[in-house]
Parts: structure tokens; sequence; C-alpha cells
């Protein structure tokens, strides 16, 4: 894909359809991770449940490999689920 002296770029049609972009609507970008973003212009609710996706993403890669890599699935099984 080429960009215009004038930084345009042409979507392919499969790939506005997947993203939800229609015909004469608004788009924001932002860089997230390094990568350019294109998306269409959401309602408030939507950038709000952005925000928490982010939030609980975060909390994630801060817990990642911080579980006991001793505990195998039936151990684990057996921990949340015989109870009494």
């Amino acid at each position: 894909m080429r960009v215009t002296s004038k930084g345009q770029v042409t979507i392919p049609r499969d790939l506005r359809q997947l993203a939800g972009i229609e015909p004469n609507s608004e788009v924001i970008f932002s860089i997230e991770n390094g990568k350019l973003v294109v998306a269409p212009k959401a309602d408030p609710h939507a950038a709000l449940e952005r925000q928490r996706l982010d939030r609980l993403s975060a909390v994630l890669d801060r817990l990642e490999g911080t579980g006991d890599q001793r505990l195998n699935a039936d151990a684990l099984m057996a921990l949340t689920r015989d109870r009494d």
C-alpha cells in the first residue's frame, strides 16, 4: 500500500468492514505499541470501555508469570472446585 504525497492511503473494503468503518464516517488515529492504529470514532461509552479494557490488560501483564508453576491443571481444579 502506498502513501500519497498528502499522506493519504486507501483502506481496503474488507478491512473497513471488519473494523466497522462506514462511508463518510470519522476515524481516530492512535499509536499502540509502536503501531499506527485507525479506528472508527466511537461514542463516549465505547471510549470508556476501551480504557477499562486497557487497564485490565495492564493488570494481566503485571500478573503474568506470578503463578505457582508447580500446580498442574488437576491440582488447580481441586483448589477451585473441591471446597467444602
